[in-house]
């Protein structure tokens, strides 16, 4: 039985011996009800400030059976409490209830539906890139391998409307969809395009014939995981030093990425030339590429290149410094 489950039980308990005994009262003494709660009141604290008016036979039998009852619930309350304490579960509560109002405060965030093998590796980017995130996993076991025990997570099935509701998917940026099976993953891709037809749905894919499902069904972008893993062993046999650099960027500890970032209409940088810009002397951020609306995109532009409004600009750099160069454009 979860704790919250426990908790609505033990108020539900307490409830029926006040309801039964004020009833009792009433019926057996016709007493009213003022009378028949205060009394009820005092015989569950034991209190014994006396019978509040003289008890018939029959009144005094249920009061017996009244007290006794009132003991094993306060009894078994009293129990469930301590337990609840010894074994942390009234902090999880807590935590719970902090956490459900930190997920209700999101916006322009991602969710991560599964923190598996893959799961694991999104969410650690996520941290890394200090990007906002909520995890939704079936099993809390995952969820608890994390050492950031704040992270922000919701227990349950990713395909529930119910679920991606409480994860904030109407305000959410993108979603991850990462769990094992391909047709798990197409039934979260449903859901979260019915749920918000704006949100960016990127998804695993296992199996080759299952990538026109998935944009059929509404993803964005789908990842095959082998394919990914035959390129990438490819290049390790190829060319060693360029996937080395790549491995060592991602696992950087300053956090050192590719990153996009759009210009926008009032950009203070449209118009100039990546030299007058002042991107990499302001920020220390290198522009690496640039895309200009369906164009395919310039490598390496020179410093003499403009920059236009609406333009993407693919840029590397620390953490810092495209947070830089983000308030910069």
């Amino acid at each position: 039985m979860d704790i919250k489950r426990q908790f609505i039980t033990l108020v539900f308990v307490v409830f029926s011996v006040f309801l039964l005994g004020t009833l009792g009262y009433e019926l057996i003494e016709r007493w009213g009800f003022l009378d028949a709660i205060y009394m009820t009141t005092i015989t569950l604290a034991t209190i014994g400030y006396g019978e509040t008016h003289p008890l018939s036979d029959t009144g005094r039998i249920f009061t017996i059976f009244l007290i006794l009852g009132g003991l094993s619930v306060f009894s078994y309350g009293l129990l469930t409490i301590t337990t609840m304490i010894a074994e942390g579960e009234l902090q999880r509560l807590l935590r719970r209830g902090r956490m459900d109002k930190e997920i209700v405060k999101l916006k322009e965030h991602y969710i991560v539906c599964g923190s598996g093998e893959l799961g694991e590796h999104i969410i650690g980017e996520l941290l890394q890139t200090k990007r906002p995130l909520v995890v939704v996993d079936r099993e809390i076991s995952n969820i608890n391998k994390f050492e950031n025990k704040d992270l922000l997570h919701i227990v349950g099935d990713a395909a529930d409307d119910k679920i991606l509701v409480e994860a904030g998917i109407m305000k959410a940026k993108g979603i991850f969809c990462c769990l094992p099976f391909d047709k798990d993953n197409l039934f979260v891709v449903l859901t979260a395009r019915e749920l918000n037809k704006n949100i960016r749905i990127v998804t695993k894919c296992v199996e080759d014939l299952s990538e026109q499902k998935f944009k059929r069904a509404g993803a964005d972008k789908t990842v095959s995981t082998n394919r990914i893993g035959g390129l990438r062993m490819a290049s390790e046999m190829i060319r060693p030093a360029a996937a080395s650099f790549l491995d060592v960027m991602l696992r950087d500890k300053k956090g050192v990425r590719f990153e996009e970032i759009s210009v926008s209409e009032n950009s203070k940088i449209a118009g100039k030339t990546i030299a007058d810009s002042g991107i990499h002397q302001g920020t220390g951020a290198s522009v690496v590429a640039i895309k200009s609306g369906d164009a395919d995109f310039l490598y390496n532009p020179r410093g003499s290149t403009v920059i236009n409004k609406n333009d993407t600009l693919v840029v590397l750099g620390t953490v810092e410094q495209i947070k830089t160069m983000a308030d910069l454009v």
